[in-house]
């Protein structure tokens, strides 16, 4: 069996690890599976996982960020991309197609129905969500009001997000081991990981900063690459360790004593899969709100970044309790990928 996976974005973000999760979670259940990228994408992180990828259009709005404008401008370029993804498709000879998030799921959704193949939408935004139901099955991730409604179109189901293998199952002594190369960290204090994800936005830097300056109590440890090489420029290095991008993410989550995240799905689900308290700060990306404690209830406390220094003291505060909760979604997020694998090979066959 060949499945086609059509993903938003560069191939290097949070779409395509998403995307290259899934992949290996079907090619273990026996399902060959190749990828369609927009031609400009870089693609960086299917190219150093081995995967090559065919060269298509997928026009992008803007994702949770769309405005009326680039939801447009990315109309004008879907009928171009469409017929080329159905050329893929009917070209390879595909047995089902998934699309990938945003541009990827619409793009992928509007091929395959061109092409008479079976498809599958993985949707969180608010343009895929509108468009996808209307043309195959859809997954509903947690960032989307999809996922809080207790009653359903059959046509859409819930998911987790799929997970790396290696989330759960991280060494707190690997971690210990590269923090201990940091002058300025102490074993004897607690640790708190501070993550946008790959990228590191203005409002994280914002609050690593504010903990740095009303208390000396913890490790604070800043990772990823700054949209903006300015956003660093009046960050205290004696008072943060920025790890900058790391590949020992899943070890930090094992050692860390609390995660301080943005209020989206991945790697909050990939923090509760390693059993760590979490922080999610609002309004960080483009100014959206997720709810993510609204679906991962008792594990989360929610907070504005004015908010993160009260925030993380009412988190030591509830330690344990907010550590029971976590382990309550622990076990559902690691088998998610399997889940969702399993579901969609049983409605292909």
């Amino acid at each position: 069996m060949k499945a086609l996976l059509v993903v938003t974005g560069r191939g290097l973000g949070g779409d395509a690890a998403i995307a290259l999760n899934l992949i290996k979670t079907l090619e273990k259940k026996g399902v060959q599976c190749e990828i369609a990228l927009d031609e400009s994408a870089p693609g960086i992180l299917f190219e150093k996982n081995g995967y090559s990828w065919h060269k298509i259009s997928i026009p992008q709005a803007g994702g949770h960020a769309a405005t009326k404008l680039t939801a447009a401008k990315g109309a004008l370029k879907l009928i171009t991309a469409t017929f080329k993804a159905r050329s893929l498709i009917k070209r390879e000879n595909f047995d089902f197609v998934i699309g990938v998030l945003g541009g990827g799921a619409i793009v992928g959704s509007l091929g395959a129905k061109l092409a008479r193949k079976k498809a599958f939408s993985l949707i969180s935004t608010p343009l895929d969500s509108k468009v996808c139901p209307k043309l195959n099955q859809c997954f509903a991730f947690p960032e989307i009001y999809y996922f809080r409604q207790e009653s359903l179109p059959a046509n859409i189901d819930k998911s987790f997000y799929p997970l790396a293998d290696n989330i759960g199952q991280g060494d707190a002594d690997i971690a210990l081991s590269e923090l201990k190369k940091f002058p300025n960290f102490d074993e004897n204090k607690k640790t708190i990981l501070f993550s946008s994800g790959s990228s590191i936005f203005k409002g994280m830097v914002d609050a690593v900063d504010l903990v740095s300056k009303c208390s000396e109590k913890y490790n604070l440890v800043l990772v990823g690459l700054p949209l903006e090489d300015e956003y660093l420029d009046n960050l205290d290095k004696d008072k943060v360790i920025y790890a900058g991008y790391i590949n020992w993410i899943s070890h930090l989550f094992k050692y860390a004593d609390l995660a301080v995240l943005t209020d989206d799905g991945v790697s909050l689900q990939e923090a509760i899969a390693s059993e760590i308290p979490i922080i999610a700060l609002t309004r960080i990306k483009w100014g959206r709100y997720q709810n993510m404690a609204g679906v991962y209830k008792g594990a989360i406390i929610e907070s504005e970044v004015s908010d993160v220094c009260r925030s993380i003291e009412e988190a030591f505060d509830n330690y344990d309790s907010i550590k029971k909760s976590v382990l309550n979604y622990s076990e559902e997020c690691l088998t998610a990928g399997d889940v969702l694998a399993e579901k969609m090979l049983k409605k292909v066959k």
